[in-house]
C-alpha cells in the first residue's frame, strides 16, 4: 500500500478540509476517581467528511487509589475494553505558569511512547491527580495538554460544582477485553501496510 504521507494525501487534505476539529469532552472527578467521556455535540464537526476521528468515543475511568484504568475505544468498527494499569508519565514541572478556567497551572513536559512530546497544565487547587484522556501524575489535576507535534490539544473551559454519587462513575464494560500492549500489538499487525499513516493511527489509538 502505498504510503499517504508521499501521494499528495496530506496537500490534498490541507485544501479540502477544515484546518480546526473541536470535540467537547466531559471530565467528573471525586477523590481518586475520574470518568472521561464525549460531551455536547460540536454541529461544526459535521462539516468533516471522514466521520470521526480515532479517538472521538472515548470513555476513560481511572481509580488512582488502585492505580487501575478502563477504557472503552472503537478502533475502526470495533469497540475494544482496554483493562491496564493507570499510565506512568515521568513529568518534568517547570516554573512556567498560565491560567486555564479561571485557575493558576503550571507546567510539566514529558516524552509518551517514546517519541511524543507532552505539555500539560496542572492545578494543586484540585488535589484529584487526573486529567483528559489518560494523562495523570501530576500532584494535581491536568486543565490543559498539548501535543505540539501531533498538533492535538486538550484545555478546559469551565468548572461545574456538582454532588457526583458513585452511579455517576460508571465503569465502561462494552467491548473485546485487551491491554494496551495487546492492542498496540494486534494494531500494528493490521496495519503494516499502510506505512506513516499506519503508525499515526496506532499512535492516536492507543494514546
Amino acid at each position: 500500500m502505498q504510503d499517504y504521507d508521499e501521494d499528495g494525501w496530506k496537500d490534498w487534505v490541507k485544501k479540502n478540509m477544515p484546518q480546526f476539529k473541536t470535540s467537547y469532552f466531559n471530565l467528573a472527578f471525586d477523590n481518586n476517581k475520574t470518568l472521561y467521556q464525549p460531551g455536547k455535540d460540536n454541529p461544526e464537526n459535521n462539516k468533516i467528511w471522514f466521520g470521526n476521528d480515532v479517538a472521538d468515543e472515548n470513555v476513560i475511568y481511572s481509580d488512582f487509589e488502585k492505580q487501575q484504568a478502563v477504557s472503552q475505544k472503537k478502533v475502526f468498527e470495533r469497540i475494544f475494553l482496554i483493562r491496564d494499569s493507570v499510565r506512568k508519565i515521568k513529568w518534568k514541572i517547570t516554573s512556567e505558569t498560565r491560567n486555564i478556567a479561571g485557575f493558576e497551572c503550571r507546567r510539566a513536559n514529558a516524552l509518551i511512547m517514546d517519541s511524543i512530546y507532552v505539555v500539560a497544565f496542572y492545578t494543586d487547587e484540585i488535589i484529584t491527580p487526573g486529567g483528559p484522556e489518560s494523562f495523570c501524575g501530576l500532584p494535581g489535576m491536568i486543565l490543559g495538554v498539548a501535543l505540539p507535534h501531533q498538533h492535538v490539544t486538550w484545555f478546559a473551559t469551565k468548572l461545574m460544582d456538582e454532588n457526583l454519587k458513585p452511579a455517576d462513575f460508571k465503569i465502561p464494560t462494552k467491548g473485546k477485553v485487551v491491554t494496551n500492549a495487546s492492542l498496540k500489538e494486534s494494531l500494528r499487525e493490521s496495519l503494516k501496510d499502510w506505512g506513516k499513516y499506519g503508525i499515526k493511527y496506532i499512535q492516536q489509538a492507543v494514546l
